[in-house]
This record gives structure tokens, C-alpha cells and sequence, in this order.
């Protein structure tokens, strides 16, 4: 068994699923590779609603779900596909979360955006990477979950992307216990440097598109310096 930390497991899950994804495969295939190699390789369980992978794909990319509704759909995944996989393991109550829109196009993976050819696609992941670079760049640990919550919707919304999220926030703290987290959203007054780490996860669209995008990182202060975990 590889002795890796939650995030770098999710890491290297992603890894996995990317070299092993197949035109052909069903959801609760890719699924089942996830959770086998999180299980075999580090994670004793997941924290979220016991679900180690949340995969979508196509025009179910735009679904934003809690996890007791959540049910993997048989969907096949196409030549030319988009899917969400988002990752929630644990080991002894220390969590991973993680998340990445992998576009497959004429069966393969396409591994760096530049070469993604739909310019959809493209753009939607550009705007994903976009977020997480503001996110570093003006994150201080006096700014409160709401503020963080107001700066980032109104940049979403002011290059014409729709916030998905069911509940509308952006990302939650890490915690022992789920039922323990606060998130990024409006009226929530805490300050980010008030909890340990947290997670930043946009899921976005476009006004009338069939398809969202997440990417999500778990991000810490280090000496007054945001940093991703």
C-alpha cells in the first residue's frame, strides 16, 4: 500500500482514472476504478455521504447535487465527452477533496487546455484555472467567507458564467466532521484565517450550456500566504 496523504492520493486517483478511461466506459465504471484505487491505496473510507467519487458527464456536468441525493447514472462516455469527477476520501478522519473536468476528445484524454480543440470546453476550463489564480492573488486572512463569496460571483458573473452550485457557495472548511463545516457564502462573517484549511471549488457554466466545470483545491495560510495544499 503507498503511504500518501489524502490530497496527494486524490492526485494520484486522478492520475489512475486518466490513463485508464476508455470511450465505452459507464459512469459507475469510472466510478469503481476511483474508490477501488482510493480504498487500495491509502483512504479507510469517505466523509462525504460515503461516496468516494462524483462523476458526471455531458449535459449532467451542470448538476449540482447534495451527496444523500447523489446517484451515478449509467451514462457511456463518448468519444468526445466532458466529465466531472470530484473526490472525497479519508483516512482516520483526515479528509481529501478534490476535483478536475477531464475533456476527451476523439477517444483520447487531452491532458493541457491549449489543446483542447472545443472552444467551449477551452473556455470554461480557462476560467476555472482564472478563479483559482485570483483566489491566491487577493485572499488575505482577514477577509471574511462572505467577502471572498461577493469578489468571486461578481467576477463570475461579470465574464458571463453562472455560479451552478445548488446551494450557492463556493467551498467549505476542512473539518472532522462534515456536519461541522462553514462555507463560502453570504453572511457567513468568519475570517478564511479562522479554519485550518478549506476548500475553493467553483462549478460554472455558461448562460443556455449543456455543460459545467469544476476544479477544486484544498488552499491553507502560510505565514499570512495563501497556499495550495
Amino acid at each position: 500500500m503507498i503511504n500518501l496523504d489524502m490530497q496527494d492520493l486524490n492526485r494520484a486517483t486522478m492520475k489512475h482514472l486518466i490513463k485508464n478511461i476508455e470511450t465505452g466506459m459507464s459512469l459507475s465504471e469510472i466510478r469503481r476504478i476511483c474508490e477501488k484505487f482510493m480504498l487500495d491505496n491509502g483512504a479507510d473510507s469517505f466523509w462525504y455521504w460515503n461516496i468516494g467519487a462524483f462523476v458526471f458527464a455531458g449535459d449532467e456536468t451542470t448538476v449540482s447535487v447534495s451527496g444523500k441525493d447523489y446517484q451515478t447514472s449509467e451514462r457511456i462516455i463518448g468519444l468526445n465527452d466532458i466529465i466531472t469527477v470530484d473526490l472525497s476520501p479519508q483516512n482516520n478522519n483526515i479528509w481529501g477533496d478534490y476535483a478536475r473536468t477531464i475533456i476527451i476528445e476523439d477517444g483520447k484524454v487531452i491532458d493541457k487546455i491549449e489543446n483542447i480543440r472545443n472552444s467551449e470546453w477551452k473556455q470554461g476550463l480557462q476560467m476555472e484555472q482564472y478563479l483559482h489564480k485570483l483566489l491566491i492573488e487577493n485572499a488575505a486572512p482577514d477577509m471574511t467567507f462572505e467577502e471572498l463569496y461577493y469578489f468571486i460571483n461578481d467576477v463570475i458573473s461579470n465574464h458571463g458564467f453562472l455560479n451552478l452550485d445548488f446551494a450557492g457557495n463556493l467551498g467549505h472548511s476542512i473539518v472532522e466532521d462534515k456536519n461541522d463545516r462553514i462555507y463560502t457564502e453570504k453572511g457567513n462573517k468568519a475570517k478564511l484565517s479562522e479554519v485550518k484549511m478549506f476548500t475553493f471549488e467553483p462549478h460554472i457554466s455558461t448562460p443556455n450550456s449543456k455543460y459545467g466545470y469544476k476544479l477544486e483545491d484544498i488552499y491553507y495560510f502560510r505565514k499570512g500566504k495563501l497556499e495550495k495544499l
